[in-house]
């Protein structure tokens, strides 16, 4: 009898035991099972990550050569004329950019009066190569009475190439000093030169951002 209940003792131990074993070995393959879409859902955030990160807006220098024509100005084309260099940066559609050039509103006879302007640029509205800018400036122009300039316009823009813009302006500049001011109206052309590398993400996203509404 003692015998008998031994052996059932020990039957019933090694029972437990291999239970034991077993919902160990089925705990562990869970887990381990388990850890396998935690990986996944790693690299689809990673995933996620690199796709954001080609969605950004393009970052690029720029050049432009700018030619106004005052239209309530005095005189002759030489008084009128007003051609400007700037060189900025664009930020998608945000540009900022730092203009020099002259102007003849305030100067006698064909005399020039060299200025220096900070103008920042904004995108208002875009259709495929086509887009509308708004441009409000502040600059100083050197050895003049009315030497504060601030300057506000718009212009529509056409993308010829991912690095070639062509541009026609509309705008006032105002001319502030310590006793008077003015302002006047001006048309004017531009041509712009983006640097932008070849099969560069920023070109990329360039074309991408010119042919979406084509």
């Amino acid at each position: 009898m003692r015998s008998t209940f031994t052996l059932l003792l020990v039957l019933f131990t090694c029972t437990l035991f291999a239970q034991s074993a077993v919902g160990t070995s089925v705990g562990r393959a869970i887990f381990s099972h388990g850890s396998t879409p935690k990986h996944s859902a790693t690299k689809d955030t990673v995933i996620e990550s690199d796709t954001t990160r080609e969605n950004k807006e393009p970052q690029y220098f720029y050049i432009s050569a700018n030619t106004d024509i005052f239209v309530a100005a005095k005189g002759g084309v030489a008084n009128r004329f007003s051609p400007a260099i700037e060189f900025g940066r664009t930020y998608g559609i945000f540009d900022l950019g730092l203009a020099s050039g002259v102007t003849n509103s305030l100067a006698k006879g064909n005399d020039t009066t060299h200025y220096i302007e900070l103008r920042p640029t904004i995108n208002i509205f875009s259709k495929g190569r086509f887009n509308q800018g708004l441009c409000l400036g502040a600059g100083y122009i050197f050895n003049a009475k009315q030497a504060f300039m601030t300057e506000i316009c718009n212009s529509i823009n056409f993308n010829i190439t991912t690095t070639v813009t062509v541009a026609i302006t509309q705008g006032y500049y105002f001319f502030d000093g310590t006793n008077n001011s003015r302002s006047t109206q001006y048309v004017g052309f531009s041509l712009t030169y983006n640097f932008l590398k070849k099969h560069s993400t920023n070109r990329r996203r360039k074309r991408a951002a010119i042919l979406s509404d084509n």
